[in-house]
């Protein structure tokens, strides 16, 4: 009965020594769990707060472009409605820079912006106003004449828009699928020269378009470091790519005629965005994963 009772204890002992070293390690990896749990909601409040100063310095950037807008606007009108051809075809183009970096919150403004940028065919003829309609008369009327109605309506509306920024929201989501969609709007319209079918300023258009890209990537640079720093080197790449594709065709201030391009050129500039516009379409993991 004494040996029973000893068997018996000493199997009884380890089965214990085990159950209390399975409820430590059990305790351990709950803690750890826990503490995962915390730091992982911690990394994602921290990308949420860097997102949302992205968003605000972006709105920021919309309001400054604007108002450039609006001054070079202004300068571009006085020229047309003083019957200044010259001087209105030089500064046709860089005029419009501004609003193609902004195109994200530009187009969220409704009838402006059709108003303000349509291309003949966009809208019906007798609704066609604007920068591309100033244009036809400029280029392909070689005049100013005809075009100075339309340039009163121009500075008006552009004015209008400056007013209605002041108070537009800009969402998270519109930063990432803003720098695609700019992209977009080069790879679609601006490699095709039909943007610019009068001037041919297309170009100018171009590195507007990939400057507003760039400046959204830039804000969002602080998460994409954190969340995917290889996408972040990437991006930086693919874009110095693009800007130096068109360095070959800057001219003084500005940029040559897109008719002087070759197609081995037009295929050159594609490529480039070609090689940007894959990692750039990546960028909505960060919001995803934040």
């Amino acid at each position: 009965m004494k040996i029973s009772k000893l068997i018996y204890t000493s199997l009884l002992i380890p089965t214990l020594l085990f159950t209390g070293c399975s409820s430590d390690q059990e305790a351990e990896g709950k803690e750890q769990n826990e503490n995962s749990v915390k730091q992982t909601e911690q990394t994602n409040t921290d990308a949420q707060n860097k997102l949302e100063e992205a968003v605000a310095q972006y709105r920021q950037y919309g309001l400054e472009q604007t108002d450039v807008f609006v001054e070079k606007t202004e300068k571009f009108v006085e020229a047309v409605k003083a019957g200044e051809l010259e001087k209105a075809k030089e500064l046709y183009p860089v005029a419009r820079m501004p609003f193609e970096r902004i195109e994200p919150i530009a187009e969220s403004m409704g009838q402006l912006d059709p108003k303000i940028d349509a291309r003949e065919g966009d809208v019906p003829e007798e609704e066609w106003t604007g920068y591309h309609r100033i244009e036809k008369i400029l280029w392909e009327e070689n005049q100013t004449e005809g075009a100075e109605e339309y340039a009163g309506q121009l500075l008006n509306d552009v004015k209008a828009l400056r007013a209605k920024v002041e108070l537009v929201e800009v969402a998270p989501q519109t930063l990432v699928t803003g720098s695609v969609d700019l992209l977009n709007e080069v790879s679609s319209s601006k490699i095709t020269g039909e943007e610019e079918r009068y001037s041919h300023t297309d170009l100018y258009d171009f590195a507007a378009n990939v400057d507003g890209a760039k400046k959204i990537v830039e804000l969002l640079n602080p998460v994409l470091e954190e969340k995917n720093p290889e996408l972040a080197g990437t991006l930086d790449e693919r874009f110095e790519g693009v800007y130096t594709a068109l360095e070959d065709y800057k001219q003084a201030e500005g940029y040559v005629s897109y008719t002087d391009l070759t197609e081995e050129d037009t295929q050159k500039l594609s490529k480039a965005i070609d090689a940007l516009a894959e990692p750039l379409s990546q960028i909505g993991m960060v919001l995803e994963k934040s």
